[in-house]
């Protein structure tokens, strides 16, 4: 258009400044704590209750509770190492023994050995020889059908979860800046809309992830 107006009209061109509107950002929704419970407990098939549990229980996106292997568990000092999250980037992130326990249980019923959530397509035997993770789909279609079964009319998704979490260890105190690591965002700001409460001590943060998932009772039998 410069070029035109310059060299075709012979004319220098006469630039209109643009009003953009305000960037908005809605807030997603976020399940209640006995809603997270509710939902994971009506999953129909057992791997995918196993999983949504860990991806709520220790903050995970889709794709890194998808990608967790044996060797990123470390039971001794209660942590798991999330290879390659969003931005390419490692982080550590705390692992409640409940999560481990169920973690522990589930492998041994398929003893896959590298996945912790093989794709199976259900078959225990093809699961303990499979080399790829639960397709994407199935989660994400899981994740849908337990919604509408437990009656739940918020808009929930697999990352829902991972908003359930920064949410209620915010209403069990942890700070900011303890969340922000744990989640693995670059920027305060990610985090800072989570802040809906108040703060406490960071020390805590450990003893606080504990009791987000003290008393959860998830279900093994096959729905």
């Amino acid at each position: 258009m410069s070029f035109f107006f310059r060299q075709v009209l012979g004319q220098p061109m006469e630039w209109v400044e643009i009003i953009k509107p305000p960037n908005s950002r809605s807030l997603p929704d976020v399940p209640t704590r006995e809603e997270v419970q509710r939902l994971i407990n009506s999953v129909y098939r057992l791997r995918y209750r196993v999983y949504f549990f860990a991806l709520y229980s220790m903050g995970l996106r889709l794709g890194e509770g998808l990608a967790l292997e044996i060797g990123d568990i470390d039971a001794a000092q209660k942590r798991v190492h999330v290879r390659q999250g969003k931005g390419g980037k490692d982080r550590y992130v705390p692992l409640p023994d409940a999560t481990l326990q169920h973690l522990r249980r589930f492998w041994s019923s398929h003893r896959n050995p590298r996945l912790l959530f093989p794709n199976g397509c259900g078959n225990e035997a093809s699961a303990r020889t499979a080399t790829s993770p639960m397709d994407r789909g199935g989660v994400q279609a899981a994740i849908k059908a337990a919604r509408i079964s437990c009656g739940i009319h918020k808009h929930l998704t697999v990352h829902s979860l991972r908003h359930a979490y920064a949410t209620h260890l915010l209403e069990l105190g942890v700070d900011l800046r303890s969340i922000q690591v744990v989640l693995g965002h670059q920027k305060p700001e990610t985090t800072a809309r989570y802040a809906h409460l108040t703060e406490v001590n960071r020390q805590q943060a450990r003893d606080r992830i504990e009791d987000l998932v003290a008393g959860f009772a998830l279900r093994w039998e096959e729905i």
